[in-house]
């Protein structure tokens, strides 16, 4: 096929006569999917990752950069707070994305949305709050914002040159590329962000910890970044789970993960429990919901109610106990089954001279020195020229000094004011920038006193130029200065940490109890879908065993009150519970519907039961089609506790039976034309894969199908060997005349 795309032909061109003007239009182009891709698909992708999605090296995404710069430019640094309508439409000159999106930027920024450890919006009114899905934010005509005194350090010396600037979406402003922020916001701050094809996800740290890191590495390359950094810190504090080796792999490489879990305190006068941190990766409601769904499900048992008592104070989730309920032992529990624990996956992507690099604490720290030094070098320099131009016009007025006389004489005498300025020029040997200087000084200056005073501080200029230019040429005093404002920083924002650091290897080596009584039961479960589980002694005292009309009795076994059910459905997915989940009952009752008490989807129905305790053994599905999937029960057995898999088996051909097995052993497998089949399924080698579309075991003419599987008894047959086969599949034999009369008797 050409690369060239081809144009088609246009069917009725007299249709596309008010357009015949626009060129190509009503034009049909055919165009390969890889040139649409790079065309038009790649400048996107592009855009996002570079200038939405993720942050810079001074920790800063385009959008919080152009809303805090404009809020500095308003002067929100000092005096009161105005409204954040106001701020949101200035902004716009900046950002061209919309007032909702610049007003939920500023949202997260704020100290009253507690979604920053250290805020840059200092916030009037109504918020919002991070840990809570309902608790949102006001429209922004009624709040109010100013920045923070922290953020005075994203624009020290700005105006100095210290970072480049570009211009804005209409060319009308200049705004800055990056903030020479004097400390490392890019770790000190949580941020995240999702781009096309890499996403973004930074934990917050605490500043003085980051800020002693940064001090130990300028001053010694192979200083270990953990000595001053133990973990992360979050505004919502929580414990964080302590992993030495998961956390030093997360510092070197930028990626991992690590616990965190809620801080709880028990109330034993009302014999409840108060959450009062949660992770940041969850909110209230989230956790609420969670434990409500557990209870109902009958896995908390111990917890009589739960609500959300957060007010002004803070955050507060009570949890009110059954009596003689074992506060520590639940809590336990519930970080297992709830987001009371969860994970916070780090992924330290950064922009880095235009280039998304995944880097470790260690390096986005080097990489910050290198960005701050630059800064530190441009101010220096900008400084530099200011005190050079400055030496250079005072050095124009010390020579007046010497004969103030003769600089009145030449401009007086001086026809045309144009030659004044050349004049001088020649009268005191100074150039042009210095006669103008000269020139533009008011007649009352003309005196020796100002004279004096303005060129006094010659020698003070020399020295400081010096030491300027000693400066830019000493990477070691640039450092110096860097490590100054780091310890001016901390000693101005300090704060203690507010996550614990927790050290859980003791715990996660204890085997957890298990609080759910243990006893023997007989288990019923109907075709129909309906489960009964009855005690032996209940089970005695009991007459017939009732069913809804239609229904019948699919299976029935021993058991435990402890042990694993799966219930397999007809949409090929299985739910998982336990035999404790459901109430012992009677023999009178119908039961517990399975699909109701499992919640599964609507429509959905129970079709077989399968019971297990150690997750040995088979599971067997006949298809239709002759076709036999032997699967491991190990396929079905998960480390977390995951009450639904889907795939649970093949859903490409109709179902004709499903069987349980311990250990291999001989089945008769039955199809409509009457043949059968004595299959032993050790001939079938099993599969981890769930989904299997297993192996043919009989094979079949067309219109008949596989019909029935059952259990061999041994004495069924007169001649069993007629039955089975050395080689599958195969097509199984009809009844013999001695067989047959004993068939249909069974």
């Amino acid at each position: 096929m050409p690369r060239k795309p081809k144009k088609a032909e246009i069917p009725h061109e007299e249709e596309l006569q008010p357009n015949a003007h626009i060129l190509g239009a009503g034009e049909v182009v055919e165009q390969f999917i890889t040139d649409t891709l790079e065309t038009n698909y790649m400048p996107y992708a592009m855009s996002v990752i570079m200038s939405r999605a993720i942050p810079e090296i001074d920790g800063f995404k385009p959008s919080h950069r152009k809303l805090l710069y404009t809020m500095y430019k308003m002067g929100l640094l000092n005096g009161g707070t105005i409204k954040s309508a106001n701020i949101v439409g200035r902004t716009m000159q900046l950002n061209p994305h919309g007032d909702a999106t610049i007003y939920e930027t500023m949202v997260r920024l704020s100290r009253g949305n507690e979604a920053l450890l250290y805020p840059y919006v200092l916030s009037k009114g109504n918020f919002g709050k991070a840990y809570s899905r309902n608790m949102q934010y006001a429209a922004s005509r009624y709040t109010e914002a100013k920045l923070e005194p922290i953020a005075a350090e994203l624009f020290a010396d700005i105006d100095k040159d210290t970072v480049d600037f570009v211009d804005n979406y209409d060319n009308t402003m200049k705004e800055p590329t990056l903030f020479p922020v004097t400390f490392p916001s890019v770790l000190v701050n949580a941020n995240t962000g999702i781009a096309v094809g890499m996403a973004s996800s930074i934990c917050s740290f605490n500043l003085k910890e980051i800020c002693d890191a940064t001090v130990g590495l300028i001053k010694n390359n192979d200083f270990d970044i953990n000595e001053a950094v133990k973990a992360p810190d979050f505004i919502g504090g929580g414990q964080i789970v302590y992993d030495e080796t998961q956390m030093r792999e997360i510092f070197r490489t930028g990626r991992g993960s690590f616990k965190v879990r809620a801080k709880y305190a028990y109330d034993k006068p009302n014999n409840c429990i108060d959450i009062t941190e949660i992770p940041p990766t969850t909110t209230a409601e989230a956790i609420i919901e969670k434990i409500i769904e557990k209870v109902k499900g009958g896995t908390l048992r111990e917890i009589a109610d739960v609500r959300d008592e957060t007010d002004k104070k803070g955050l507060k989730i009570t949890i009110d106990l059954k009596r003689g309920t074992d506060a520590d032992k639940l809590m336990k529990k519930l970080f297992k089954s709830t987001p009371l624990e969860d994970a916070f996956a780090c992924n330290f992507n950064v922009l880095i001279a235009g280039m998304p690099r995944v880097l470790g604490v260690r390096d986005l720290l080097l990489e910050w020195i290198a960005f701050r030094s630059e800064c530190v070098r441009r101010r220096v320099y900008f400084d530099l020229s200011k005190a050079k131009d400055r030496l250079h016009l005072l050095e124009g007025l010390q020579k007046i000094l010497l004969d103030i006389d003769k600089a009145i004489r030449i401009i007086r005498s001086t026809e045309e004011e144009a030659e004044v300025v050349p004049n001088l020029m020649i009268g005191f040997g100074i150039d042009k920038i210095q006669a103008e200087y000269v020139a533009e000084i008011k007649l009352r200056h003309l005196n020796r006193e100002y004279i004096l005073k303005r060129t006094k501080d010659i020698e003070d200029l020399r020295t400081s130029i010096a030491d300027m230019e000693d400066i830019l040429s000493s990477k070691a005093r640039i450092k110096k200065i860097i490590v100054g404002e780091l310890e001016t920083v901390v000693e101005k924002y300090n704060k203690p940490r507010r996550s614990e650091i927790v050290y859980a290897a003791a715990e996660e080596d204890e085997t957890p109890e298990d609080d759910t009584p243990d006893y023997p039961v007989h288990l019923f479960f109907s075709k129909e879908g309906y489960f009964k589980k009855i005690t032996p002694q209940s089970l005695r005292m009991s007459g017939e065993q009732k069913f809804k009309d239609g229904d019948s009795l699919l299976l029935t076994m021993e058991a435990t009150n402890n042990t694993e059910l799966l219930f397999f459905t007809d949409r090929c997915q299985v739910y998982k519970a336990k035999a404790a989940d459901f109430d012992d009952t009677k023999a009178s009752v119908l039961g517990d519907y399975v699909p109701s008490k499992l919640h599964m989807d609507a429509g959905e129905t129970a079709i077989y039961m399968a019971v297990t305790t150690d997750y040995k053994g088979y599971m067997l599905f006949f298809f239709e089609n002759g076709k036999l999937a032997k699967v491991d029960l190990s396929a079905y057995e998960t480390k977390t506790n995951r009450k639904k898999l889907i795939k649970a088996y093949c859903d490409k051909f109709p179902l004709a039976a499903i069987r349980q097995i311990r250990e291999d052993c001989e089945l008769v497998v039955q199809s409509t034309a009457g043949r059968i089949l004595l299959l032993n399924t050790g001939a079938v080698s099993p599969k981890t894969t769930k989904d299997t579309q297993g192996v043919a075991v009989m094979t079949l003419k067309k219109g008949h199908r596989l019909a029935s599987v059952r259990e061999f008894v041994a004495g069924e047959f007169q001649k069993p060997a007629r039955y089975r086969t050395r080689s599958l599949p195969a097509a199984g034999a009809l009844l013999s005349a001695e067989d047959s009369g004993e068939q249909l008797t069974l």
